[in-house]
């Protein structure tokens, strides 16, 4: 569609950059004013309310990206998350890592970005520490691990996606979406809250729609994309230090946008303030938290967003595992620590709820 606009000096891809930076910085407002965060909804001990954001989220990407399917407007056959071949070992492993991650940084990679807008110093280094080893991953020193974990495979046949099995598409995006609401309402969240959530549900398919159609340029074709974090940080790093030699793409306005999202919410509702590391064992924390999710995020496919809030709505049998393995990643991760600590209390309270 992108070559009936009639563009002489602008490409696909540039475009794709605008239009990321105008859903990134929309998410980055969003996700600051409703606390948009997996993490909480897994362990806080206000998960119940930060479940509800997510779950609204989760419930309008699933409807939207399944309308934009049944409306032809895109298709996900020849997307990474319809392979054939399921990488289940590095899936299972990976999200199990990255949900460890999150919890030792307080936070997956898109709330980090979203706090890194805000002035928390902790948040920007955990996601410069991400990036780097995630590019690792991907095309560097660690590539060969990535290789030879993803090349343990199990041959799903036709059956990657949920709407290949009885019932179809529909079917399953509707439970999916129904279970999603039953916690959106048990939840006791404010409605601005639900509406800013819902409106962060709602870019996942205007993202996969714009690049998988309003962009589409059968010349100079652009990927399929909608929101996630574990390629887009890479490539943001790798921008950074080689912009003269290489171009930017959607995963760099992207970034650029949600920073910039958070850090004018943040300024208008006076939530920015500087914060810092506290002493060298968190530090350490940190940093552990960062590298496991840099290497988890390659070898699931994914982050919370880019498998869970963008790659579910797929109705992808990888996508989905995923999100559920990093969830129980998360849940293991934080046992662990309140049995270190002897406390029966969640590794999140609400008085540390500011230093996030």
């Amino acid at each position: 569609m992108f070559e009936t606009f009639g563009f002489e000096e602008t490409t696909a891809k540039q475009a794709s950059v605008v239009l990321a930076l105008i859903l990134g910085a929309i998410f980055g407002f969003l996700a600051e004013r409703t606390g948009f965060c997996f993490r909480r909804a897994v362990v806080g001990e206000d998960r119940r309310s930060a479940a509800g954001v997510w779950m609204m989220a989760l419930a309008v990407a699933v409807i939207g990206t399944q309308w934009a399917v049944s409306a032809e407007l895109i298709t996900f056959d020849e997307h990474r998350f319809m392979a054939s071949d399921f990488p289940v070992v590095a899936i299972v492993l990976g999200g199990v890592m990255f949900g460890i991650g999150m919890v030792l940084t307080r936070g997956c990679v898109s709330r980090l970005t979203v706090l890194g807008g805000t002035g928390n110093l902790r948040a920007l280094l955990v996601l410069l520490v991400f990036a780097v080893v995630a590019h690792a991953m991907l095309k560097g020193v660690l590539a060969p691990l990535r290789v030879a974990v993803g090349s343990l495979t199990l041959d799903l046949g036709p059956n990657v996606s949920l709407a290949t099995l009885p019932g179809g598409a529909w079917l399953y995006a509707g439970a999916l979406a129904g279970a999603a609401l039953i916690t959106v309402l048990r939840s006791g969240n404010r409605p601005l809250v639900l509406l800013g959530a819902a409106l962060i549900g709602a870019l996942v398919p205007l993202g996969w729609v714009g690049t998988g159609y309003v962009l589409l340029d059968e010349f100079d074709p652009i990927a399929l994309e909608s929101l996630s974090f574990t390629s887009p940080a890479a490539d943001s790093l790798f921008y950074t230090v080689a912009s003269t030699s290489i171009s930017p793409g959607f995963g760099v306005g992207l970034m650029g946008g949600v920073l910039t999202g958070a850090f004018v919410a943040a300024l208008l509702f006076g939530s920015f303030r500087w914060q810092s590391f506290e002493s060298p064992r968190q530090t350490g924390r940190y940093l552990a938290g960062a590298a496991l999710m840099g290497m988890g995020g390659v070898l699931a496919g994914g982050c919370t967003v880019g498998a869970g809030l963008s790659g579910v709505p797929t109705l992808s049998v990888a996508a989905i595992t995923a999100l559920l393995s990093i969830a129980l990643g998360g849940k293991l991760a934080d046992h662990a620590i309140r049995s270190a600590s002897g406390s029966g209390a969640p590794s999140t309270t609400p008085t540390q709820q500011p230093a996030e």
